[in-house]
């Protein structure tokens, strides 16, 4: 007489690959999600340096529309020398300020005056020459108990006398 249904370790055996199949998905879905809020994060960053660089470019061009504007006692780099160890700006600064601190966001802009904080510290360094600044710009934060970095860097030149 044949027997019908399943031995002990069969069973055992399909409650083990079912395991190991929940256990692998659950895995994955957790690892997606973490990569996901990193990236997140990063792209953010990524923008927030960005950013970081026009702010020094447009200090840099109000300079030199004072210039041609006559106004005295402004040079191209006003504003901008001073940074080698690091500084901050808002979009709406007209000079770079010695500070370390968060970033803050309000209605989706990123600055230093909202209230709400952000884990986004954004750091400007400038090295001074003659007719050029080399500029860097970071952007770190803390998540999931690591350090994050997003930098970049460019070269302004003094394009008028």
């Amino acid at each position: 007489m044949p027997k019908n249904g399943f031995t002990f370790l069969e069973v055992l055996a399909a409650i083990l690959l079912m395991t190991l199949g929940v256990m692998g998905t659950l895995s994955l879905i957790t690892q997606t999600t973490i990569f996901t809020q990193i990236a997140s994060s990063r792209f953010i960053a990524s923008y927030l340096v960005q950013e970081g660089i026009e702010i020094v470019k447009n200090i840099r061009d109000t300079n030199f529309l004072k210039i041609h504007k006559g106004i005295e006692g402004i040079n191209w780099d006003t504003g901008l020398t001073g940074c080698s160890l690091g500084c901050e700006a808002d979009y709406n600064d007209s000079a770079l300020v010695s500070a370390d601190r968060y970033l803050k966001i309000d209605g989706g802009f990123f600055n230093y005056d909202s209230v709400t904080d952000t884990v986004f510290k954004r750091k400007i360094t400038i090295t001074p020459g003659t007719d050029i600044l080399k500029v860097s710009v970071e952007v770190s934060w803390q998540e999931r108990g690591r350090t994050h970095k997003v930098t970049t860097q460019e070269n302004l030149y003094k394009w008028i006398e």
